[in-house]
């Protein structure tokens, strides 16, 4: 699971819908592995107006990455800062979660990653 994937994603929980708190999932005992990926300056500047800047920079934290500038950057800061661009490159494309879990900030639900992939399927009595 990229971690660009985890800025479009919420708890699942029904009784999570109306809590701001269960978005962003929190990443858990988190295995990183990192894939081989050139870099495409158009789509970070085309992807980095959808993201939540916010949660973009606590999961960043969560994880152990280098601190992320207050603000977005604009498409043209980003292009002429070359370590930004490597660095958010770095963060979205190039790391995946293989294992562990993400957790809701509001419920503690906790999904598991199993080889990339996280499983949202609920238990009957949280749908």
């Amino acid at each position: 699971m990229k971690v660009l994937t985890l800025n479009f994603l919420t708890c699942a929980v029904k009784a999570c819908k109306s809590s701001t708190d269960s978005y962003p999932l929190h990443p858990k005992d988190a295995e990183l592995v990192e894939d081989d990926i050139e870099v495409n300056m158009d789509l970070l500047v085309n992807v980095l107006p959808r993201l939540d800047w916010t949660a973009l920079r606590m999961t960043s934290s969560e994880l152990g990455f280098p601190s992320l500038p207050e603000q977005p950057p604009t498409q043209e800061q980003l292009k002429s800062d070359e370590k930004l661009m490597q660095d958010l490159h770095h963060l979205l494309l190039k790391t995946q979660i293989s294992e562990g879990k993400l957790v809701c900030g509001n419920c503690g639900h906790e999904y598991h990653i199993k080889e990339g992939i996280a499983n949202f399927l609920l238990p009957s009595h949280l749908v």
